[in-house]
């Protein structure tokens, strides 16, 4: 009786555990499909109620300017964030005064990655140059890639029959002011330069100096009535920090000597000066001129050098000085190349480590056996070149994020 009942019991059990089982799978497998369907039934939903994302100036306008290569190239998405700046503007015109480098740095955070985002449009007259009144804007290209673009042409671009008067040209790569009076004249002179060159012996009317107007007598000078030559003042010697090499001397720019009479002595007049000339300058005759429209871009090579002179010798060096490094033409710089500069680091002694007992035993004596420590070098600046030579170059300072100083290191950017 008592096992009739028991059996009983556990078939009920049974019957219950067997149940339970089954309506959990079903249980089971329905949430399982309804996690397989839920993300496709819910995107709509979901799309609608998404937060819209924060973009910068330069993701806005290029995403109004071409939306559908913008949501085809997502995965450089990120490209413009990294090269352009966020406060880049969606357009700009050119004015008048403007320079290549004053426009590459409003658009980029990296001004000589211009030509890695110029468009050149073999359908416009001149396209590697930019005139006033041209209007630039971002966009994609067909690959995808941020462009900068010539939306819309200036006036200077017309035919010269259509124009009723004259133009301006096209803008320059760095301020003319800056570089004036070394582009077309010598600006680095040998020993045989110096040594043969004609050279001015005195002026008259017994000035000690001369200026713009003043008349100079000149010997060894071989040259025609209103011929030109550019006086030059012999500066410091420029040697390479690395070898101790000569690389030549600084050649300093006064003025321009027109002559009014040949003979020897040959009588001239000063024009066009820029600083005092004085007895001894020599006369060299002027060279091809240096363009003012030159590409930017980074060295074809790798670059380690050092300032070794700044025009006009002053200590601290600023924006838009003019500097000498020791690297040129056989390193692989011309015009247009930039680097950038950094702050040498300066060598202190560490009195804080272990020669610190020596230091408070001996006192100065003891700071100079204390071991020494280099400090790392700090970025201070860019350097654009305008003008090199065979072993060295004239950069101008285009940024300074700190003081420079003779001996700064210049590098690849």
């Amino acid at each position: 009786m008592v096992s009739n009942q028991v059996l009983g019991v556990r078939l009920s059990a049974g019957l219950l555990i067997v149940s339970v089982l089954v309506a959990g799978c079903s249980w089971l497998h329905t949430a399982r499909a309804e996690r397989t369907a839920g993300p496709a039934a819910a995107a709509p939903t979901e799309t609608e109620t998404a937060p819209a994302q924060d973009v910068t100036a330069t993701e806005a306008a290029i995403s109004n300017a071409a939306p559908a290569a913008a949501a085809a190239a997502a995965p450089a998405a990120e490209e413009p964030a990294s090269i352009f700046k966020p406060t880049a503007p969606k357009s700009y015109t050119v004015k008048r005064g403007d320079t290549l480098w004053g426009i590459a740095s409003m658009f980029l955070r990296d001004p000589w990655l211009w030509p890695e985002v110029w468009y050149i449009n073999p359908q416009v007259a001149n396209p590697h140059l930019i005139y006033p009144g041209d209007t630039l804007a971002l966009a994609y290209g067909a690959d995808g890639r941020p462009q900068i673009r010539l939306q819309q042409a200036g006036a200077a671009r017309l035919e010269p029959r259509l124009r009723s008067s004259a133009l301006d040209g096209a803008i320059p790569t760095i301020p003319y002011t800056a570089i004036a009076s070394f582009l077309s004249r010598p600006t680095v002179l040998t020993a045989d330069q110096i040594r043969n060159a004609p050279y001015v012996l005195a002026f008259r009317d017994a000035h000690e100096v001369a200026g713009s107007g003043h008349e100079i007598y000149v010997r060894n000078l071989n040259a025609a009535e209103n011929s030109r030559f550019s006086v030059i003042h012999v500066g410091a010697p420029l040697r390479d920090p690395d070898d101790g090499q000569l690389l030549g001397y600084e050649g300093i720019y006064t003025a321009t000597a027109l002559v009014s009479k040949a003979g020897n002595p040959t009588k001239a007049r000063l024009i066009d000066a820029a600083r005092e000339t004085l007895r001894g300058d020599k006369l060299l005759s002027t060279d091809s001129e240096v363009p003012l429209n030159f590409m930017l871009r980074a060295p074809r090579t790798d670059v380690h050098g050092r300032i070794i002179s700044v025009i006009d010798g002053t200590t601290l060096i600023g924006q838009y000085q003019i500097v000498v490094i020791n690297r040129g033409k056989r390193h692989g710089l011309d015009a247009g190349s930039v680097l950038a500069i950094d702050q040498a680091g300066a060598v202190v002694r560490d009195i804080y480590g272990g020669g610190r007992g020596i230091t408070r035993t001996l006192g100065d004596l003891g700071t100079s056996l204390a071991p020494k420590v280099r400090l790392p070098d700090e970025r201070a600046g860019t350097l654009l070149v305008f003008k090199s030579f065979d072993r060295l170059s004239y950069g101008l300072i285009v940024g300074a994020s700190d003081t420079i100083h003779v001996a700064d290191l210049v590098h690849n950017p």
